[in-house]
Parts: C-alpha cells; sequence; structure tokens
C-alpha cells in the first residue's frame, strides 16, 4: 500500500467507533471542490508512509482501537489493497472503507473476502449522463456506481451513501433527482449530505464559493426524506 498520510486516532470518521485513518495518494475522479487537492494531484511529491510502520502501530493499540478508515485519494485503486486488508483484519480491527464506487469488482471482492466492515460510498451527483462534469471527465458511465451500490444494497455489511453538497453545483432540485434515483436502488440506506467546506479545493476558485446555510438543508430535507427516509445532514453547516 502507498501511504500519504496516517492519522493515528479519530472519534468521527468510522461512525461510532474509534479508528485510526489511513490516507492513499491517487484517484480517478478530478472533482473540482475535493479537498484533498494533493493527494489526487501530487500524490509522488508527498512522504510515503511505510506500510510496515502502520501496522507495528495498530499492533501496539490493539483493545484500544476499534478499527481503522481506508480513505484518499481512492483505496481500490491501490494494488495491494487486497494483501493490506487481510493484515489489519488478523489484528482484530474493521474496516471502512471510503470509495467513489468506480471500481464495483474490487468492492465485491473485498466484501467477499471479508476484508471490509463498513463502506462509505460518494455519490456525486444525480446519476445521468452530466456526472462525468461532476468528477472532472469527459465522458462516465453511472454503471459503474450502480453496480457498486447494487453490492452494497445486497450485502450483508453495514453502508452509507453520502453527497458533499457545493452551491452552484447541486441545486435542491438536483438532490430531488438524486433521492427519487436513490430510492430506486438502495430505498433504506442511510444518505448523508455534507455541507461543502471551501478550503484546499482541488480548482482554487471554488475556495471562494459561500456554503449553504441551515435554512437552505432544513428544507431540502423534509423534501429529500419522502424518498429517503434515513437522509440527513452530516458535519458543520455555514451560518
Amino acid at each position: 500500500m502507498v501511504i500519504k498520510g496516517f492519522q493515528k486516532v479519530s472519534l468521527i470518521d468510522y461512525p461510532g467507533k474509534v479508528a485510526a485513518v489511513v490516507f492513499v495518494g491517487g484517484c480517478n475522479f478530478r472533482c473540482p471542490y475535493c479537498h484533498n487537492r494533493d493527494l489526487v494531484l501530487c500524490p509522488e511529491r508527498l512522504p510515503t508512509i511505510p506500510e510496515e510502520e502502520v501496522l507495528a502501530y495498530l499492533e501496539k493499540r490493539k483493545g484500544l482501537l476499534d478499527g481503522i478508515v481506508l480513505t484518499g485519494g481512492e483505496p481500490t485503486l491501490q494494488k495491494d489493497l487486497s494483501h493490506f486488508a487481510p493484515k489489519v483484519k488478523s489484528l482484530g480491527l474493521l474496516i471502512k472503507l471510503d470509495t467513489n464506487g468506480i471500481n464495483s469488482l474490487i468492492l465485491s471482492s473485498m466484501i467477499e473476502n471479508g476484508f471490509v466492515d463498513y463502506v462509505a460510498l460518494d455519490i456525486k451527483a444525480p446519476l445521468d449522463g452530466h456526472y462525468g462534469q461532476m468528477v472532472g471527465l469527459e465522458s462516465f458511465d453511472v454503471s459503474f456506481i450502480l453496480s457498486s451500490m447494487k453490492e452494497l444494497s445486497t450485502s450483508n455489511i453495514e453502508y452509507e451513501l453520502r453527497t458533499t453538497v457545493v452551491p452552484g453545483l447541486h441545486s435542491e432540485k438536483d438532490l430531488l433527482d438524486l433521492a427519487k434515483q436513490l430510492k430506486e436502488f438502495a430505498p433504506r440506506a442511510k444518505w448523508f449530505l455534507q455541507d461543502f467546506q471551501p478550503k484546499n479545493c482541488l480548482e482554487p476558485d471554488f475556495e471562494k464559493i459561500k456554503p449553504y446555510d441551515n435554512i437552505f438543508f432544513e428544507n431540502a430535507l423534509q423534501k429529500l426524506r419522502v424518498y429517503m427516509p434515513k437522509v440527513a445532514l452530516r458535519g458543520g453547516v455555514s451560518v
């Protein structure tokens, strides 16, 4: 695993668990509002943390940590993911995977082999022909995302869907369109909206955007719950 960042303890990244967070470099998306710019654009410039160092820390913290979070970047791009995960599991730790959903076959393999216990699947926008534009690609086949969603909805592991809401990219109508689509493919899923934070964005101009306020989310959530009852707001909201 090419590890580019390591947070030794987090109380918020794995719901209900005390976890360490492992950051990998590289991503196949170019979401302009992404706040992990260096991990996406130039991971080679960041120091690499030896896998052995991370595993040694996790070994010493057995009994104190519940698990780890694999995030990035996009973890499913890592060739050694299927080798690293069982090493973590052998320590008796849970694994949460943050993914953009593009590698449904790898996700399926992780689930089948018991290498993942919780998945957070990012849903960037309504699942239509504009998805590629939202993630900085000229074209994109949303069937990859739908396949990942199907894998999760038919599995026995915990999972959530999450969407970062950015003014200028996401309107209330966009969220309603997405809610109707999610109802079809994952009606019982937990869906978290995350308020956009304008810092360290992949596209610097996005740092000038003012996030939505409480009123926007309060109004939107009432309408979205008609289609997705388990939708909620996560994280700080601007005032």
